[in-house]
């Protein structure tokens, strides 16, 4: 059970404000052969690049495949991405792309090739997304682990390159227009092909589109590209390197086992095929509201650009704090300006459901109540982000979590219907909003019923709002962390004789617990 108290946030928000001093943040212009791969905290690169998002269509299908959300779904969903996470690892690494992340079933890769001319640039992007999608229609394996249905998204411009501060994957994390624009093509519908916006089309000398969501680039305008960028590599290649590694390198097959809660203590980077995790839990997304709009406003010189650092960094690891310090969850990745983590209470076997819901419920109430903190402490300090807001979206389920693709490069997974669930539920979220997911809400206490209501979506949830709002509804969580907190304030009445008994004693609160 984990509380939140503005003190203790306060004390944090400052402390990172205090280790990243403008003075102390770089803002470099990005050129030839710079390494992004092990960028410090405190610098960022302008990177004037391509970005490229490929979405899997079918995953959905596929943890759909069974009507129990059950193991064999599960072990079915896993191994279908990490066919495809080996075959698109290949491929980034053959065009010299650079590799950002793998996010379920989404990747997003960046072209810096060749330097100064963006139309070869974006034909490369081009002409790598057909090579996706041809390669990943040849990898499937049976019915069971089908082939992917791709539909890729991509933009051109500066973004701003920072670290994303993960250990053992300390890839580059880009912010801004190109890469917000991509991922919103890759996912702006359900037909397959190669989306660009009106900005990479006009790079490479396409009219614009009316609908840059409903205007894939047909086969004419691929193949030019394919002409142009003249990949030195094919799609026969890449799946005989891909059936190779296969046979060398089988996959396995999937072992479970629940991790004793709290998640805080979960070791992801120890996890694999063989050492999976699988259990209910909660499953949460925050989401920096308008954080794009801010990096486009204030990238364009170098002391706007520090300010972006700050803010990003401020108050994603305050999110990340909450999250882990005060509610004892997990983070399982940031997705630039977003954080997806996992939340669970009970014990390895059996999960408590209402009590998780609870702790999720006040753990998403603590953010937006630590994100204004931070706000303010950020205006106090110079940096005025005050235009963003926060939306959040939890749901509540099985989980999976573990490690894919390729041996000495696997990347973080954590997929399941309420994980997918919990994003939708966030993207239904203005800056102001808490959403909570149809499963979460039919299995939740009275109290935090009462607090959503019939739309599964409140305004302005914060911690105070929340914890008073179940306790008055008899949540067994929040009436149990306001008793606590009411012992513990009565505490120290009580031992007023201590110092007495012990002379020596530092002067200050016997109960310094209490007064945190």
């Amino acid at each position: 059970m984990g509380t939140w108290n503005s003190g203790r946030a306060t004390k944090r928000i400052d402390a990172k404000i205090d280790s990243l001093p403008l003075k102390d943040i770089e803002i470099k212009e990005y050129v030839r052969e710079t390494d992004l791969s092990g960028l410090s905290g405190n610098t960022a690169y302008r990177v004037d690049g391509v970005h490229l998002y490929a979405d899997i269509l079918n995953l959905k299908d596929i943890l759909n495949v069974t009507t129990v959300e059950g193991e064999t779904c599960h072990k079915r969903t896993l191994r279908f991405l990490n066919m495809h996470y080996r075959a698109a690892h290949r491929i980034i690494g053959a065009v010299e792309s650079i590799f950002v992340d793998f996010h379920n079933q989404r990747l997003h890769t960046v072209f810096t090739k060749p330097y100064d001319d963006e139309a070869k640039r974006v034909r490369r992007a081009v002409a790598t997304a057909q090579l996706i999608i041809d390669v990943l229609a040849r990898t499937g394996e049976d019915a069971d682990h089908p082939a992917a249905k791709v539909r890729v998204g991509i933009d051109t411009g500066k973004a701003l390159a920072v670290n994303n501060g993960r250990r053992g994957h300390r890839e580059p994390l880009f912010l801004g227009r190109p890469a917000n624009h991509a991922a919103k093509r890759a996912g702006g519908g359900s037909a397959q092909g190669i989306f660009l916006t009106n900005e990479a089309r006009k790079a490479i000398g396409l009219a614009e589109a009316q609908d840059v969501d409903k205007t894939p680039l047909n086969a004419e305008e691929i193949a030019k590209s394919q002409q142009a960028a003249r990949l030195d590599v094919t799609v026969d290649g890449i799946v005989k390197d891909w059936t190779e590694d296969l046979k060398n390198n089988p996959i396995g097959d999937f072992v479970f086992s629940g991790h004793t809660p709290p998640f805080s203590t979960l070791d992801i980077e120890t996890l694999s095929v063989k050492n999976s995790r699988r259990q209910d839990a909660a499953s949460i997304y925050g989401d920096l509201d308008g954080f794009t709009v801010y990096v486009g406003a204030n990238m364009g010189t170098d002391a706007g650009a520090k300010h972006v650092v700050r803010a990003l960094h401020v108050l994603r690891s305050e999110l990340d704090a909450v999250l882990h310090e005060d509610f004892q969850g997990r983070k399982i990745r940031f997705i630039g300006d977003c954080i997806h983590g996992v939340l669970a209470e009970g014990t390895a076997q059996t999960t408590d459901a209402v009590e998780t819901i609870s702790s999720m419920t006040l753990c998403a109430a603590a953010m937006r109540s630590s994100f204004k903190i931070a706000l303010k402490r950020l205006k106090d300090m110079g940096t005025d982000a005050s235009s963003l807001g926060l939306q959040i979206g939890f749901e509540y389920g099985p989980i999976t979590v573990t490690r894919l693709g390729m041996k000495g490069g696997l990347v973080r997974c954590a997929v399941s219907r309420g994980i997918l669930n919990s994003e939708q539920e966030q993207g239904r979220c203005k800056g102001n909003q808490t959403a909570i997911g149809a499963s979460a809400y039919s299995k939740s206490s009275h109290g935090v019923h009462a607090l959503f209501g019939e739309m599964r979506i409140r305004g302005d949830l914060d911690y105070e709002t929340a914890l008073n709002g179940m306790a008055g509804k008899n949540d067994t969580v929040a009436r149990a962390i306001k008793t606590a907190a009411g012992a513990s304030l009565l505490k120290p009445a009580s031992s007023a004789a201590a110092p007495l008994s012990f002379p020596d004693r530092p002067a200050g609160p016997t109960k310094p617990g209490g007064f945190a």
